[in-house]
């Protein structure tokens, strides 16, 4: 707009210089013809008109002379003061170091003078100011540090959230323990990270069942509340998760501004205890059995009676006390587990999978009731129902089970149902008193120390309606957890990966486009490709991105990788990316790239710098992959004619170098995403100055540029 006011300004300057140069002469000319008598008239038009192009040709050469003098000073003044201003803006948000150019006519550069000399005054201030403030923060940033290094440091996976589910702050732990939430592990970089929601890694119900435990227990009075559950991940592991709640400053009120989750993948426990537990009863079995053998021996050889005697004395001592080794320990593995709060379908999938791995068996799920909470020992659950499937399968053949959960008034029924013959209870009872086996898998436990420990109870029957035979177990239904006395952690803890100020955001009602540029999180990318014409063949080469999370840009949650693309890259372009056939070889190809890609940045506004010629790649491959990214766009290209539009060049190493930001990597997606980011953070309180505070602002600001008719 205000380059706009100047060109206007100009061409108005312009025809005031020409009416001033002609109007006397056309107004003189026209007073004489109104005043003069025909005759008179006449001869002056013999005098003059010979003579009227020389007037006309000196006419039009004052009148040039005069433009270029006013064009020249136009410039030096007009544009020179409008550039000078755009720097100043630079000079007082951006970039501090950066320095008004003296040059110009002598009032121009005594302006720039003495507004290099109030930066220098501004800057000694500031400095004086950040000191003072340093040395003040010097004792809070020590204990910070301190803190971050003992959470970093901290065996068990943490992660911190706000009441809206976004994370806060996370351990290197919990970031590797992605690695067990989802199948693939290339994908887990995409679950946490700072301001990410941790619904995308447990499901809601169970973040919320949890949260509604902690409420009730801050109602009791002198109670430090802590919640757990179980629940099984998409990658097929058992996590143990526990909640403890961060509250606000007032510690009466115990209102709950967010929680900290602690998780511990048990599922390596389990397989280490399964094995611990074959290895026990294996040497047990193995003493009885040759114990047995030595009582046969004595009995067959010559040795005098009392010798025999005295051997059987002993015999029978080392048999019972394997005999209390092995009860005791049952004993101990009975309670190894205490019973935690787990969801019925995260139950039977876990029973499922167990079954299908251990038996030749198909599993159909007849029917989970919906929201269903059991309290259970889930490892010694899962062996009993694993190991009745089994035996069904090795003595009486059956090759498909099904599974159903169901809740019967304060006890939830799992129920392993088959076609076929029903199992007598005499049977059932001596299948209760073995210890549970399955292959090469054994358990001290018995399925009556299973149904014991959960208070529940084992029958068999036969469904009159769907004609199966059913094992039916009954488990508690889950209730009010014990109450565990737990530190809890303040708001003022700011760990290694943190974002506390998250804690105050909250879900918006408005739109996106009506939120304040700060606000929102963002991905930086970039991408090298084979060529410059993606509508004529050319493929992405390599990915980089970077997140940007309440105005911090975060180096270590990035995306940097290379892609095959599956045909040859042009010779030309290696010496400027670098990359040549042999790295791209055997690499990622973009179908599983891109789908990394799109989870990576899914909630954010996407950054770039020339967005259309790296959407443009990605808008290619919509049809082939399925994947469309309909999230904002911004262009730095674009902000950066917004906020200076009367500078010669909009290039990314120029934009950088007007901010002050050191360039490294250049060309190279991973670099180039993260100088782009860098800039954009420098942009937005130039945006701001200007009164572009929202992103629908800056976005409908960007598309009225010259640039943004590029097409690709």
């Amino acid at each position: 707009m205000v380059r706009m006011n100047a060109r206007l300004r100009f061409v108005l300057a312009v025809v005031a210089l020409g009416l001033l140069m002609t109007g006397p002469f056309l107004l003189t000319a026209a007073v004489l013809v109104a005043e003069l008598k025909p005759a008179e008239l006449a001869e002056l038009e013999k005098v003059l008109l010979p003579r009227l192009p020389i007037g006309v040709l000196m006419t039009v050469l004052g009148l040039g002379i005069g433009i270029a003098v006013l064009r020249n000073l136009f410039r030096q003044y007009v544009q020179g003061l409008l550039g000078m201003a755009e720097k100043l803006r630079l000079m007082h948000s951006a970039n501090r170091s950066f320095r008004v150019e003296v040059a110009g006519p002598p009032e121009v550069r005594q302006l720039a003078e003495a507004a290099n000399e109030l930066a220098q005054q501004r800057d000694d201030l500031l400095t004086d100011v950040d000191a003072m403030i340093a040395r003040a923060r010097a004792s809070v940033e020590e204990e910070k540090n301190r803190l971050a290094a003992l959470v970093a440091d901290l065996p068990q996976p943490v992660i911190v959230c706000n009441l809206d589910g976004r994370i806060l702050l996370y351990n290197n732990r919990a970031r590797l323990q992605a690695r067990a939430l989802v199948p693939d592990a290339k994908a887990s970089g995409a679950l946490i990270g700072l301001g990410r929601s941790i619904h995308a890694v447990f499901d809601p119900s169970l973040i919320g069942h949890a949260l509604e435990t902690l409420q009730h227990r801050l109602e009791r009075k002198g109670s430090q509340p802590l919640a757990h559950f179980v629940t099984a991940t998409r990658a097929g592991q058992l996590i143990r998760v526990q909640m403890a709640p961060v509250l606000g400053a007032d510690p009466t009120e115990r209102n709950i501004r967010g929680y900290v989750l602690m998780l511990e993948n048990i599922s390596r426990f389990i397989e280490a205890d399964a094995a611990c537990d074959h290895s026990v009863q294996k040497l047990a079995n193995e003493s009885r059995s040759a114990l047995a053998g030595i009582r046969a021996a004595l009995s067959r050889s010559g040795a005098s009676p009392s010798f025999a005697a005295d051997i059987a004395r002993e015999v029978d001592t080392l048999t019972q006390r394997v005999n209390e080794a092995t009860s005791e320990y049952a004993d101990s593995v009975k309670a190894r587990w205490p019973l935690e709060e787990m969801r019925g379908d995260d139950l039977i999938s876990a029973i499922r999978r167990r079954i299908e791995i251990k038996t030749p068996q198909k599993v159909r799920i007849d029917s989970v009731a919906p929201e269903l909470w059991v309290k259970v020992d889930s490892y010694s659950l899962v062996q009993a129902v694993t190991f009745l499937a089994a035996r069904l399968a090795d003595d009486y053949d059956v090759r498909v089970v099904r599974l159903r959960i169901e809740s019967i008034g304060a006890m939830v029924a799992v129920d392993l149902l088959w076609t076929g013959t029903s199992i007598s209870t005499e049977i059932l009872i001596g299948w209760q008193m073995e210890m549970m086996s399955v292959g090469d898998d054994s358990s001290p436990l018995t399925l009556r120390d299973v149904t014991d420990r959960h208070g529940g109870e084992l029958t068999c029957s036969r469904e009159s309606a769907s004609q199966q035979s059913r094992f039916r177990l009954l488990i508690p239904v889950a209730v009010g957890q014990d109450i565990f006395e737990t530190p809890l952690m303040s708001i003022e803890s700011r760990p290694e990966f943190y974002d506390f100020d998250l804690f105050h955001r909250g879900e918006e009602d408005h739109a996106l486009d009506d939120r304040p540029l700060r606000e929102l999180a963002y991905t930086a990318f970039d991408t090298e490709t084979t060529g410059l014409e993606p509508s004529n063949g050319d493929e992405i080469i390599q990915f980089g991105a970077v997140r940007i999370v309440n105005g911090r840009l975060l180096r270590h949650e990035c995306i940097d990788q290379v892609v095959d693309p599956q045909r040859r890259i042009k010779p030309e372009g290696i010496p400027i990316h670098g990359i040549t056939e042999e790295m791209v070889a055997g690499q990622p190809t973009i179908a599983t790239v891109l789908p990394q890609f799109h989870r990576f940045c899914e909630d954010t506004v996407l950054i770039a710098h020339n967005a259309a010629f790296d959407m443009r790649f990605l808008q290619l491959k919509e049809e082939a992959t399925g994947i469309r990214f309909n999230q904002p766009l911004l262009d730095t290209l674009l902000l950066s004619a917004v906020v200076h539009p009367n500078q010669e060049s909009h290039k990314l190493e120029a934009i950088a170098e007007r901010l002050g930001i050191p360039v490294i990597g250049r060309h190279n997606a991973l670099g180039d995403a993260i100088v782009t980011g860098e800039i954009f953070l420098r942009m937005i309180p130039l945006l701001e100055a200007m009164g572009l505070k929202t992103l629908k602002q800056a976005r409908e600001a960007a598309e009225k540029t010259y640039y943004a008719r590029v097409k690709y």
